[in-house]
């Protein structure tokens, strides 16, 4: 419905892992045009869960969109294969990374570990601060009352806060977020540089970062705030 009403024609399926709720309508969507009009793109490691798929993609693979090309990121943790697309070749950077990444969260790690998810996120810290991300849902109000709880003393997050309940009461979408704004208040991208994150989630001065991260992700599996 949403093409119809731009005017647009279906020529690429971009998937960032293999879950039911970023798949499940890529067979229909394909029938929709004629026949290789419309290409499925995903995960190579994942190729068996994603219904459909045409490309199988590595990491560090770089493919043709439009008059740009978006470069694949390993972002696994959330699903052991997730990857994520960056398009960057102009200097308007624009992430598309799943359930990898949050606007003030990050995704449930159901099949990586600590140490893999991790790396993904400072993968993706790493990228220009001017990056748009565009994640796949809107989790920010429960992501930020998480966020809250265990760094409120940092004016960065309480303002992003206040933010987001204005929009959000006015029924406004919170995505997509940018890199550096993640970097200034997402708890997931700041175990290593915010002393009162980790008191607050029980991490001690000789965990390593991962295991700060874990331990937050931990924290956040409970929170019932």
């Amino acid at each position: 419905k949403e093409l119809t009403k731009r005017g647009w024609k279906l020529s690429h399926i971009f998937c960032t892992h293999h879950h039911w709720d970023h798949t499940g309508g890529n067979l229909e969507l394909k029938s929709q045009g004629g026949e290789g009009e419309v290409k499925i793109y995903g995960a190579a490691s994942e190729a068996d869960k994603i219904p459909g798929i045409d490309v199988q993609l590595q990491p560090n693979d770089s493919i043709p969109f439009g008059t740009t090309n978006a470069k694949i990121i390993d972002v696994g943790g959330h699903t052991l294969g997730h990857i994520a697309y960056h398009f960057g070749e102009d200097d308007n950077h624009a992430l598309f990374c799943g359930d990898a990444l949050f606007a003030l969260g990050c995704g449930r790690m159901f099949e990586g570990t600590p140490p893999q998810f991790w790396n993904t996120l400072k993968r993706l810290r790493d990228l220009p601060n001017h990056t748009d991300v565009y994640c796949a849902h809107e989790y920010t109000s429960s992501n930020a009352k998480f966020a809250m709880s265990v760094e409120p003393g940092n004016q960065h997050l309480v303002e992003y806060n206040e933010e987001v309940i204005v929009k959000r009461q006015r029924g406004e979408p919170t995505v997509p977020t940018t890199i550096g704004r993640e970097i200034m208040a997402n708890p997931f991208l700041r175990g290593d540089v915010s002393a009162e994150i980790r008191r607050n989630v029980g991490a001690f001065d000789e965990d390593s970062p991962d295991v700060v991260f874990g331990k937050i992700r931990k924290a956040k599996d409970t929170f019932r705030g």
